[in-house]
């Protein structure tokens, strides 16, 4: 089992629950979120100052919509996000979701260009949360019920499987995937986490087909054979929090990694919250775009 060392730190704002790296291709740029902070961060590979924007309420994630601009779950519902000003405009409200117990968490667009987000109880009651996705018109479907903390998703190349985590359960789930539809069947577990690997959070594909997971409360982030659940790589971190990753740059091929404060531990980590790359000698998938 391979393990990386070199790290290279974005120069950035820290974040307190940083998360949800994604590539836009058509600005050249990274984008991530700070959740409890309520802000939406954008890094240009081409170099220049990081920016950020308040965004007014907590937000679950980003991603970049073919127009070029970027659809947002915050915490309420589906908004879309001014790439250049980072103001929301309400796009969606999601069937069943609550924002005085939820919230909205981790998502990604689909290979169809569907939006897909899901939520957490603010409270920590299990179970009681919901996996939802939206099509260009903006309906919303519920897709999964009985989460806990809705998280990672990733689906393969050809676009048959989807990989979900759950973090509680401590498993990455293998769904067969109806691209037509949207519908999710067969499900399996691809992958599991042991007791001292802390919780799987934020995940993603490369081009081998090989899943990168963040382990909240390890330190680690490591890249698994789905097929498997065998551990591949693992990459060592200076902080506990990993919370997600993302392949960006022209040619993909650099692997960009969230974190976040740990407010459960006294002990200092002063780059909690930071955002970290690596080159991994492979390369990520095509960001899928919204398709409105």
């Amino acid at each position: 089992m391979a393990e990386f060392a070199r790290l290279d730190r974005l120069a950035a704002p820290r974040a307190d629950l940083g998360e949800g790296p994604c590539w836009h291709a058509a600005r050249g740029s990274l984008w991530w979120i700070d959740i409890t902070g309520r802000r939406v961060f954008e890094a240009r590979m081409d170099g220049g100052v990081p920016r950020e924007w308040a965004v007014g309420q907590m937000v679950g994630c980003v991603a970049p919509e073919r127009s070029g601009s970027l659809i947002a779950a915050l915490h309420d519902g589906i908004y879309r996000l001014d790439p250049d000003t980072g103001g929301t405009t309400l796009f969606a409200r999601a069937p069943g979701h609550d924002p005085a117990g939820f919230r909205f968490n981790d998502g990604k667009v689909d290979p169809q260009g569907r939006f897909w987000a899901g939520t957490l109880s603010l409270t920590g009651v299990s179970g009681a949360a919901r996996l939802y996705s939206m099509d260009a018109g903006g309906v919303v479907t519920v897709r999964r019920e009985g989460v806990s903390i809705s998280n990672g998703l990733a689906w393969t190349a050809d676009g048959g499987t989807l990989y979900y985590i759950d973090s509680p359960t401590r498993r990455v789930q293998a769904f067969h995937f109806d691209g037509e539809t949207g519908a999710l069947s067969a499900e399996c577990e691809a992958s599991r986490l042991a007791d001292d690997e802390g919780w799987p959070d934020g995940c993603c594909l490369d081009e081998e087909g090989m899943l990168w997971v963040g382990h909240w409360g390890a330190g680690r982030l490591t890249r698994r054979d789905p097929r498997t659940g065998r551990v591949l790589e693992t990459v060592r971190l200076p902080v506990r929090n990993v919370t997600s990753c993302a392949f960006a740059g022209e040619r993909l091929d650099r692997l960009f990694i969230t974190t976040a404060v740990d407010h459960d531990d006294r002990s200092p980590e002063p780059e909690a919250g930071a955002v970290f790359s690596f080159v991994p000698g492979v390369c990520g998938l095509p960001t899928a775009l919204f398709d409105r």
